[in-house]
Formats: structure tokens, sequence, C-alpha cells
């Protein structure tokens, strides 16, 4: 009984009715914040709590189908595939984007990452579209964002294929690149682009992109507030594009890219017995990652205000003087026109007047008599002036054009260009002027308005090297679904035959071999062992020095006025399997600086080529033009 009255009495003193009221009030507090938090919730935030509740519900997910891998003939991977992880916002998730991205830059410089959101968020995003804000991020950013997912609302990680290019900028100028499609494609109605879709934006990426591109997929998510997936409420699996077989050997462009070295110029090879494209280089390129993940704003002025034109093609793009390349086509004129014979001898001592004008030979005392054979091997420029005075400009370019120049070849490729063929009907529509008798003279030694593109000068010689055959040059094999099963075949087709006779193909070979094999030859540094290669030097002259001796002297203005070097050849001299036509720019005499390039490329091709029987029997059968599918 003490006991009870002890513990009431406890009860009622002051002490511990002061305990009691604090805790009462303490719970009081609580009890009141949380009510004022509900009605918070309830009555003020009612409305943006249900359309975020509702908003969050579904989300559309875009599954970006697998381009089409690229290879050469010989199964080395040129354009591939590679997982990027990029962090991707749902706009429907949050109200104010800002704020989400200036938590997520806060996030960043705790764990000292760099910043780099390639956009801001507009305005008027669809809800229910992903923004993508970051591409091919890193490890730690992965971990930032699944980590702090519940202060992120909206962020997530999203994987996207991008392009590979193992062999980088070796190729970039021929296989090209892909990005996003822009305001052009979207409104051009070629293909059925959505924004945010990726597309071939150069090169055979961009030529055969209806092929490559696959189809995409989308799924949709069913996520909690924190944009968790909870639940697939339905998928379309995307569908692979189609694998493209190139005409290229990747170890033959390696070579021509390393023959180069880093000078401005082009190399060309092909099979003279069907067209097959098997190099293609232009220096100086670009490096085709760049674009993966769209480019920056100074690096693509860097490209395009580069002098040195990186991002153009010039096997198909450049245009040049063909120089003593020329002199073939001339030559061959010449002989079925019954100008010249073989023995017919002109006199060289440097020099060639015409009026009041004098023209120089490349050899200041002259050859003394020459005639044809030693004029192709020597390179006699005042035998071809004699050559071209005789037969006239028309003439000249007759024979030029049957030799496929002053036209598009037809390549798949685009911004192909015509070059030059002159003529007198030519200058007049041009100029409005008639025809001078000293730029008949320039012509014979292709100059003067003369302009070619490397892939014309070896289509020219791959004519003549094969018999008389012109071919349309071709970059595609074929096109296969992707467990390999042919979709599409492209085939040689027929452009045009040169109507020479034996007689002038025998003279003139025998002269294309002697260019390269006898002592006297201006391509001696072309010289394969154990292999009969035939070739013609040529150095294009580009514009006169300036006449200020300072300026002569700044070796950048020498620089940029020196000759063009070129150099074709074809291998073996009987039953050739290759030609190859090198342009060096700014770089000096074709038989110094251009013909080493081609003696590469064709060491690379007879160490490591064989004979292609399939050639015969894939000329005889019609090639099927690119068509969209």
């Amino acid at each position: 009984m003490e006991n009870r009255f002890t513990v009431l009495n406890a009860a009622e003193t002051p002490e511990f009715r002061q305990k009691f009221k604090i805790v009462f009030a303490v719970l009081l507090i609580i009890f009141s914040l949380l009510l004022i938090r509900l009605w918070y919730l309830q009555v003020i935030k009612a409305q943006e709590m249900k359309e975020r509740s509702e908003s969050n519900s579904v989300r559309f997910r875009k599954i970006e189908a697998l381009r089409g891998v690229i290879t050469d003939r010989n199964g080395v991977v040129l354009a591939d595939n590679l997982p990027s992880f990029d962090v991707v916002y749902m706009p429907s998730a949050a109200k104010d984007h800002e704020r989400m991205l200036e938590r997520l830059q806060i996030m960043y410089q705790r764990k000292n990452l760099q910043i780099d959101l390639n956009r801001q968020i507009p305005k008027d995003v669809r809800p229910y579209l992903p923004v993508r804000l970051e591409k091919n991020v890193g490890m730690e950013k992965i971990a930032v964002v699944e980590a702090n997912s519940v202060d992120l609302p909206g962020l997530f990680i999203d994987v996207f294929p991008v392009r590979l290019y193992p062999q980088g900028e070796i190729t970039a100028s021929l296989i090209g690149y892909t990005g996003e499609v822009c305001k052009d494609d979207l409104e051009s109605g070629r293909a059925d682009y959505a924004l945010g879709d990726i597309a071939g934006k150069y090169g055979v990426e961009q030529v055969l992109d209806s092929y490559l591109r696959g189809r995409n997929g989308a799924e949709l998510l069913e996520v909690n507030v924190h944009e968790k997936e909870i639940k697939n409420l339905g998928r379309i699996d995307p569908l692979p594009g189609y694998n493209v077989i190139m005409t290229i050997d990747a170890a033959l462009q390696k070579a021509a890219w390393q023959g180069l070295a880093g000078k401005a110029g082009a190399v060309v090879a092909l099979d003279p017995r069907d067209g097959a494209v098997l190099a293609m280089v232009s220096t100086p390129s670009f490096d085709p990652h760049l674009f993966n993940l769209g480019i920056a704003g100074d690096e693509w002025n860097k490209l395009i205000n580069n002098p040195l034109s990186p991002m153009t093609n010039r096997v198909v793009s450049g245009q040049y003087p063909p120089g003593s390349t020329y002199k073939l086509i001339v030559a061959a004129a010449g002989l079925e026109e019954g100008i010249i014979t073989p023995q017919t001898k002109f006199f060289c001592d440097g020099t060639f007047t015409l009026g009041s004008r004098t023209f120089r030979c490349w050899k200041k005392g002259g050859h003394g008599h020459v005639e044809l054979h030693r004029a192709l091997v020597e390179s006699c420029d005042v035998y071809f002036y004699n050559v071209g005075r005789l037969l006239g400009p028309d003439k000249i370019a007759k024979y030029a054009r049957l030799f496929g120049l002053g036209q598009l070849t037809g390549i798949d490729f685009p911004n192909e260009k015509n070059g030059i063929v002159p003529s007198e009907q030519w200058k007049m529509a041009r100029m409005k002027q008639p025809w001078l008798p000293g730029e008949t003279i320039s012509i014979a030694i292709g100059q003067g308005y003369n302009l070619l593109t490397p892939l014309q000068l070896a289509n020219a010689y791959a004519a003549f090297a094969n018999g008389g055959t012109l071919w349309q040059p071709y970059l595609i094999q074929r096109i296969e679904t992707i467990d390999h099963k042919p979709f599409k075949e492209f085939r040689p087709a027929k452009k045009g035959a040169l109507p020479l006779s034996k007689n002038t193909f025998d003279l003139l070979s025998s002269a294309l071999w002697g260019v390269v094999n006898e002592e006297t030859g201006t391509g001696r540094a072309a010289r394969v062992p154990k292999v009969d290669v035939c070739g013609k030097t040529g150095t294009s002259q580009v514009i006169g020095l300036p006449q200020d001796p300072r300026a002569r002297r700044d070796k950048r203005i020498l620089d940029i006025h020196k000759d063009h070097a070129l150099f074709v050849a074809y291998a073996p001299a009987k039953n050739p399997e290759i030609v190859i036509a090198v342009v060096v720019e700014n770089a000096g005499g074709g038989g110094a600086v251009a013909a080493p390039i081609a003696r590469q490329i064709l060491e690379e091709y007879f160490r490591n080529g064989k004979p292609k029987e399939e050639a015969a029997i894939m000329a005889q059968r019609p090639r099927q033009e690119i068509t969209n599918p």
C-alpha cells in the first residue's frame, strides 16, 4: 500500500508534470508538422503530385538499331558498332529542368568529374520523349546517376550504339561518318527519319545509309516515380542493318596511307579487269569518331576552314592538270590518226618556238633527235609539242574522252567531279574567246586547261592496260543480311571501249614498260623485283611564282607554288591485275615523289595479293545498280 501511494505522490510532483508537458509538446509539434505536410501535399501540391504520378507511370524508349558492319574484300572490319552509355533525361519526371541540371553538375563537381552536358533542355520538350544529355560517359558518371536517382528525377543511363572505325583516318574519306539527323535530313523525304535518328553523313555511310541503318525498335516501360523500371508493357525489336562488303583491300589502303605520309594528295588503285576499287586514300583526312558524340563547334570550324580541305575526297573531287601522264593519250591519238609513226623523230634542243613564244622541255639541254618510244620513256616535252601541234585541240579532246576523261566515271560516291577536256568549242562556250595556237602546245603535255581527277586518270590507264575496256569503277561487292545471306550483288559495268589497234597497244605498252625498267626511264623509282611494272610519270605546274624577290625567298610561298607530282602504273605488264594513280600536291617531280609511293603499294599487293580468278567471270555478268530498298 505504501508503494502505491509513493508512485501517486511522485506523479503529482512538479518535476514529473514539467517533463510530461515537454514530451507532450514535442509529440504535438511532430504531429502538427505531419498534418501540415499532409495538407501541403494533398491540397497545395495535389495537382502536381497527381500529374507527376500519372506522367511517371509509363516511359517510351526507342531502341536504336545496330548499323550494318562494313568490311573490306578480305573480311577486315572497316566500320563496326560500339556501346555508348548515355545520360538520358525524361522531361515528364520534373518541371524544373534547370534545377535538375544544376543538381547533376554539383554532384559531378563533388566527384571531380568533368561537366560536359552537350545541350540545354528546351522549354517545349515532349514530356514522354527522352533527351540525351551526355553521350559515352564513363563508369564514374554512371555511378553518380544510379546512386542519386532519388535526387535526380527523370535521369537514367541508356545504352546507345555508336560507330567504331578501326582504321580511323585511313578510311575516313572513303567510309565517312555518322551523325544525328538534321533539319535538312528530316525535310528531304529521302528516308523515314525521326528526330534523334542516326544517319550516314559522308562517304559510303551516306551512300548506303538506307541499307546500313536498319529499323529502330521501341518499348513501353512501367516505371515508378524515380524512373525505375517496374514492368515491360510491350516491345518491338529493332532490325539490324545490312552488312556491306567492299572491294577495298585494307592492306593496300594502309600502304597507300603510309606512302603519302602526311602529304596532301590522293592515291587510288583499281583492278583493270573489272573496275573494282582496291584502295582509295585522300590526305589530309579526319577522325570519324569526332562525330559520334556530336562534334564541337570549334572542331568543326577547324575542319571546314582548313586550307588543305580534309573533308574533301581528292580521289573523286580533286581536279589536277595531268602533266606528262597525258602523253599516253596524245601518243595514241597521233598513231591512230596517222600523224606519226613509231619512227617519226623530232629534234629537241630543250625549247620549242611558236610565233613569239618559247616553250621549254623539262630537260634543259634537250633530248636531241627522239622518236616515240624514247619520247615516252624520257618524257620529252618538245616531241609532244610537235605532235600536239599537228593533231590540234579537237582531235586530242576526242581521244581524251574515249579514255573517259572530261566526264564522270559513274562511281557510286558523292561529289564526283567531271574534270575538263578542252577544245575549241569548249573555250568559245566557256570563255567566249577563240582558241589560240599556243594553248594546243600546253594541252599536249597535260597543262593548260586540262583537269582530271585521280580516279579518271587511274580508270583511263586501266582501260589501256586491259586492252581497251573502259569499266565503271565500283566500291561495293555485295550486301548481306546479318546472318551473311546475300541480299544484293554488284557486278562490273562496261562504259566504253578504246578504238586502238593492236599495234598501238603494243607500241605504247612497250614504252610504258621502258619508263620504269629502262635506265633512262623517268619512273625507275617504281621498280619492283620480279614484277614487270609499266607506268608514266607526270609533273603538273600549279601557278607561277610571284615577281616580288622577297616572296620568292619565302618557304611557305615556295611550297604552295611547287609542282604537283603524279605517277600512274599498272602491273604485271602482261595480264595486269592492278592500276595505281598517285597525286601528291606541291611536292615536285612525279618520278622522285609519286613513283616511290606506287612502288610501296605494288610491293604490298604482290607480297599478299593473289590472282583473282573470279574477276574474269564477274566481268561477264551485268552489274546491278544501287537502288533504295
